[in-house]
């Protein structure tokens, strides 16, 4: 049976050292008690392993039970013997999710054509169009809507959901608990408000914004933003004139490239940014502020904090 397992940085699960590529065993697989864990749905991950955690994000893998696997509950499953396959990304672990989706359904809308529409509604779900001016709409549990084309919008709504868009002038947005919403594109957009949630974005002039708790929020591009609200949570940002915000206790604000800007309000925060004449700032208690870069400031407000800056800063 093949699924998906998520780790802490290194590939690490509850003290154990995985690798990838690799076939390990142990004694007994009790679901919740014992045995190396598992999901079939890849996005039903997030529910059991927040995509933050310490402060850093989580890592996943494809993985194959090589045994007869057991579950309590049809959701995650335990083996007694699990081959780890090779590292996803965020972005890699949202396109399982629809390929599975969409194996999955038989009933799944599918539509191609410019200034066209596809929508579904219901569990185990998927609507997927492609074409210029194009619109794909999706309403349920552990769903799917993906949308490819210029101008273009993919909503989702539901529990353990994705939604996935990609193209010029684009936007993708999903709002649920354990969901994601990931867009590719110049001028594009990704939104996302839930509990343990995913939003992604790549592309220049583009924003991904997330809301909610354990919840991370990414963005790749020049002119970019990243923006996430909430506890436990991460906001990354890499690119020329980019900024990245977050807020929260717990979280980590952290943006790599010129002229960039990383803030984060919150105690027991991290924000940090590399790059030339780029300012890092960080408001509440126990907090740490950092940059590295010519012509750089760093301010940290609060009891117990520290800023840091490369000599020159």
């Amino acid at each position: 049976m093949k699924g998906y397992k998520a780790f802490e940085r290194g590939l690490i699960c509850k003290g154990k050292q995985y690798k990838e590529n690799t076939v390990f065993e142990e004694d007994k697989a009790i679901p919740c008690e014992c045995g190396m864990h598992f999901c079939e749905y890849p996005l039903m991950v997030l529910k059991y392993y927040p995509p933050v955690k310490n402060g850093e994000l989580t890592e996943y893998a494809e993985v194959e039970a090589l045994d007869e696997p057991k579950t309590d509950d049809n959701e995650k499953w335990c083996s007694k013997k699990l081959k780890i396959g090779a590292k996803i990304g965020l972005t890699g672990l949202i396109q399982a999710s629809v390929d599975y989706i969409i194996s999955k359904n038989e009933n799944a809308k599918s539509n191609t054509g410019d200034r066209s529409v596809s929508t579904n509604t219901g569990y185990y779900s998927a609507s997927t169009n492609t074409g210029d001016y194009s619109v794909s709409t999706n309403t349920g549990n552990y769903s799917a809507s993906t949308n490819t084309g210029y101008y273009s919008v993919s909503t989702n709504t539901g529990d353990c959901s994705a939604s996935t868009n990609t193209g010029d002038y684009s936007v993708s947005t999903n709002t649920g608990d354990c969901s994601a919403s990931t867009n590719t594109g110049y001028y594009s957009a990704s939104t996302n408000t839930g509990d343990y949630s995913v939003s992604t974005n790549t592309g220049d002039r583009s924003v991904s914004t997330n809301t909610g708790d354990c919840s991370v929020s990414t963005n790749t591009g020049d002119c970019s933003a990243s923006t996430n609200t909430g506890d436990r949570s991460v906001s990354t940002n890499t690119g020329d004139y980019s900024a990245s915000t977050n807020t929260g206790d717990r979280s980590v604000s952290t943006n790599t490239g010129n002229y960039s800007a990383s803030t984060n309000t919150g105690n027991c925060s991290v924000s940090t940014n590399t790059g030339d004449r780029s300012v890092s700032t960080n408001t509440g208690y126990r907090s740490v502020s950092t940059v590295s870069g010519d012509d750089s400031v760093a301010i940290a407000f609060g009891v117990d904090s520290k800023a840091k800056g490369t000599k020159g800063c």
